[in-house]
């Protein structure tokens, strides 16, 4: 499949009769988005959720979403946004009433060819979902991730202790991008491990979600050297046996799955399986430099380390927004929906719902949060989120266990994404306990 480029189009106005807020909100829209006009009784806000500064310092923008209802139009881009938690996990777990397989960017994959085959994962639905979802959880197995435990330990301690050698480093090309890059590529089979390339492929497959902005356009300018490649380290003749791409190989000897769609499971493993992660951990140290009293918690118990691991979830949501489609008309609360209407789901801003979570914007490790929204919620619920969760409880436990203090070593640099809500540098100082 040819890589579509998502370019915007000439299209007719959204709806002659709508007198758009300004001329910059009336629509821009990427190849083969349906654009609706806004919905009676939905309240209209003339602002773009993709611009720099709201990517990189989103609370406000959380707090105003929620502010003005349950569902926002957003002329800008045709869609509506939905960011209080009860609404939004109602749309983002409804997979019958709000699709996938239309795409979980903007771009809507009824009417346009996305840059890439789809995710048999993240961008289909049931019944094609459980075929491929059940390949997905035989290959990540208790069993399977059991035995990957000790190596993961192994390989946190030596990298916090190498870490602790230099004391100042940023954390998050030397800890957050070199730890989840280098133990789980390895426990998929790949023999053949570039940490760059991996990481930049990450960014497309999320910054592809957006808009035609600059984003988009600098992550996919890369995809002709980056997309070959991680097809070919997916193919079974590159891939080491016993790890996790040999057993969703093994689905396809046995006719479950076809042999293309192993290697496209496969590549969803390492899209969806390391960025995430990446995000998580680098988000994870931010949020114990800046709560020493929780990290001296956790060096106490560090047995609190997934649940350290979790509040930096719901606090910081990596993945902060997905959309879904409806697949017909509908209605959530008091506000109807029309069938084709794109929702931003924004994760960010239900995971910090005052409705829902007490003090939402403390820290806490004490915190009853499993349903947070940060690995989805139902059908389309992160299959790999237990990887993600051992790998984290493997490096913050060392942490806790070897490091007495976190200090930042300079500001922190936040990174702006179509989806990602992620740092670009933490520059921190480890001191030996």
């Amino acid at each position: 499949m040819g890589l579509a480029t998502g370019v915007i189009v000439a299209r007719p106005p959204v709806n002659e009769s709508y007198q758009y807020p300004s001329q910059r909100s009336r629509p821009t829209l990427l190849e083969g988005h349906i654009p609706i006009a806004p919905p009676p009784g939905i309240p209209v806000w003339d602002i773009d959720p993709y611009a720099d500064e709201i990517l990189l310092a989103p609370e406000e923008h959380y707090a105003e979403l929620r502010n003005r209802g349950a569902l926002v139009y957003i002329p800008r881009y045709a869609v509506l946004a939905s960011g209080r938690y009860r609404e939004t996990r109602e749309i983002f777990s409804d997979w019958k009433r709000f699709v996938s397989s239309r795409g979980v960017g903007l771009t809507d994959f009824k009417h346009a060819e996305p840059w890439r085959a789809p995710s048999l994962i993240l961008e289909v639905d049931p019944p094609y979902h459980d075929k491929t979802r059940r390949v997905l959880v035989r290959a990540l197995s208790a069993r399977a991730l059991e035995s990957l435990k000790e190596t993961l330990q192994r390989t946190a301690e030596k990298l916090i202790d190498e870490l602790l050698e230099q004391g100042t480093f940023d954390a998050v090309p030397e800890l957050a991008e070199f730890y989840p890059t280098t133990v789980f590529p390895a426990a998929v089979g790949l023999q053949e491990i570039d940490t760059r390339r991996l990481v930049d492929y990450g960014a497309m497959t999320f910054n592809a979600l957006g808009p035609d902005n600059a984003l988009r356009r600098q992550s996919l300018a890369k995809a002709a050297e980056v997309v070959p490649w991680i097809t070919e380290q997916c193919r079974r003749q590159r891939l080491r046996s016993g790890g996790f791409g040999a057993v969703i190989y093994a689905a396809a000897d046995s006719g479950e799955i076809t042999e293309e769609e192993a290697g496209m499971l496969v590549r969803s493993l390492l899209s969806a399986g390391i960025d995430t992660t990446i995000t998580g951990l680098g988000n994870a140290v931010w949020c114990l430099a800046q709560n020493p009293d929780s990290f001296q918690q956790l060096r106490a118990d560090p047995s609190l380390a997934r649940a350290a691991f979790d509040e930096t979830l719901r606090l910081t949501s990596p993945v902060h927004t997905f959309c879904r489609t409806a697949s017909c008309d509908t209605q959530v609360g008091e506000h109807a929906i029309p069938h084709d209407a794109k929702i931003l789901c924004v994760l960010g801003a239900a995971n910090l719902d005052p409705e829902h979570w007490t003090a939402p914007a403390r820290f806490d490790l004490m915190r009853k949060n499993r349903d947070h929204l940060a690995f989805g919620v139902g059908t389309h619920a992160c299959v790999g989120q237990a990887v993600s969760k051992i790998e984290a409880e493997a490096v913050l436990g060392a942490i806790a266990r070897k490091v007495s203090s976190i200090e930042l070593a300079a500001t922190p640099i936040w990174r702006p994404g179509n989806a990602i809500h992620a740092l670009e540098s933490l520059p921190v100082t480890f001191r030996c306990a």
